[in-house]
């Protein structure tokens, strides 16, 4: 029987009917969330992602604000613009478009975002946050991947999960929300000696390594969930993910495709975190 596949783009607008009436309500009590969001040069898929952030925004009714600074601006001209963001009420959450350029220091330009604003979740408080299981604003891919499962039917809780990539945008976070979220939970990574047979033994299976369709049936436990959150352009110009999708499709029992799995979920993690920060400015319980 061939696997449930899990509609990354049905369940992403879903959330998005619910967001647009939440921004409503808050609309309704005097509160625009506003998102900033800060772009360095001209990398043309950031231009992409940009550009989808905006139309999210415009769809919710959420305010947005888009700083473009070209490829060779200063480090410090980048901090200034990220300190008055902070200090500016009309907005809820900034986000710098990553990758940087090579001269900006990308550490020290998340660290200077204002943990209340950091809508990506990555300065360093929100990562400690996470891992205490205190409340943060939630890495948007992992949260992403937390939702689908969830709104796929699947209880997390008990399973075994098992994450293969231990990188700081995506598995160790989703290690830690599979895990908030009562999974006992493993992660494999380009040094783990027996990753096949850790891999059968997953219930639900993260994968975020960024090579194409390097894990295959071998890999995958009959009946378990499987999330693909690679997406990789091969030669001939087909999108791939980490998985290879067709070979899994009759051993899994729930599979994300590429694209139009984990993909669409970012954004609307995005907008989620801004319409939570906006909340939590405003003395809102969320």
């Amino acid at each position: 029987m061939s696997a449930y596949i899990i509609e990354g783009k049905k369940i992403s607008d879903q959330i998005r009917v619910e967001m647009k009436e939440e921004v409503a309500g808050l609309q309704g009590r005097g509160v625009v969330p506003g998102l900033a969001v800060v772009l360095v040069g001209d990398d043309p898929a950031s231009k992409v992602y940009v550009g989808s952030k905006e139309k999210a925004c415009q769809q919710l009714g959420i305010y947005s604000e888009v700083h473009r600074l070209p490829g060779d601006a200063s480090e410090e001209s980048l901090l200034a613009l990220i300190q008055k963001l902070n200090e500016q009420s009309s907005i809820n959450g900034i986000l710098v478009q990553l990758p940087l350029p090579k001269h900006i220091n990308e550490k020290a330009v998340i660290d200077a975002i204002s943990v209340e604003k950091d809508v990506d979740g990555f300065h360093p408080e929100s990562v400690g946050n996470l891992t205490i299981g205190d409340d943060s604003l939630l890495p948007c891919t992992p949260a992403g991947v937390i939702e689908l499962i969830k709104r796929s039917g699947v209880d997390i809780a008990g399973k075994h999960a098992v994450v293969i990539g231990r990188s700081n945008i995506v598995g160790k976070p989703v290690a830690m929300l599979l895990l908030r979220e009562n999974a006992t939970v493993t992660i494999c990574h380009s040094r783990t000696a027996n990753m096949e047979e850790l891999a059968k033994q997953a219930d639900i299976l993260v994968v975020a390594i960024g090579k194409p369709e390097a894990i295959d049936s071998k890999y995958v436990k009959p009946g378990a969930v499987v999330i693909d959150v690679g997406i990789n352009r091969l030669p001939s110009g087909k999108l791939v993910g980490d998985v290879h999708y067709e070979d899994c499709l009759e051993t899994a029992g729930y599979i994300t495709p590429v694209p139009g799995g984990v993909g669409p979920m970012t954004i609307t993690m995005l907008m989620k975190n801004t319409i939570t920060a906006a909340k939590r400015a405003n003395g809102i319980e969320v």
